[in-house]
């Protein structure tokens, strides 16, 4: 219990002892005064049923205060779950935005990729190409230049004719 319960119920724990204990007297009539007529009653009674009647309209204010809370509380749950699940939808739509445009960059690298790709296939098709026609084209040079060789070589080495 609260610090604050526990005082009150001291509090209610001591009126009703000392009501107990002066019961007599609470109990002995007295004339009051009402304001406009005179009554003869119980003046600790009186005060006591005031008492009740004032502790009572106290306990009614807190249980209000408590159930306004209450409902202001549940209030502010249920805007604060709405407000989650706000959030949550719209960072779901964040996440699929991404994930559309992460698929769009990949599709659109995947085909720079690949036109790359073609263009170096190309590029390596046609250096290769070039490459063997310069290979042949140094082979017959080369076989050329061997044969001329081999011609003076020939006439060199072949005595000339007898006339």
């Amino acid at each position: 219990m609260k610090l604050q319960s526990l005082l009150l119920l001291l509090i209610l724990a001591l009126i009703a002892a000392f009501t107990a204990l002066n019961w007599g007297v609470f109990l002995s009539p007295t004339d009051l005064w009402l304001g406009f007529t005179s009554v003869q009653m119980p003046l600790g009674l009186v005060m006591l049923g005031l008492l009740v009647f004032v502790t009572a309209l106290f306990l009614v204010y807190v249980l209000y205060l408590q159930g306004s809370v209450l409902l202001e509380a549940r209030r502010n749950s249920r805007e604060l779950h709405t407000n989650r699940e706000l959030a949550d939808r719209a960072e779901a739509s964040r996440f699929t935005e991404l994930r559309t445009f992460l698929e769009a960059e990949l599709a659109r690298q995947s085909s720079l990729n690949l036109e790359s790709k073609t263009a170096v296939i190309a590029r390596i098709d046609q250096l290769e190409h070039d490459f063997r026609a310069f290979s042949e084209q140094s082979a017959n040079t080369l076989a050329a230049y061997i044969g001329e060789v081999e011609d003076r070589l020939e006439t060199l080495t072949t005595p000339p004719a007898a006339p």
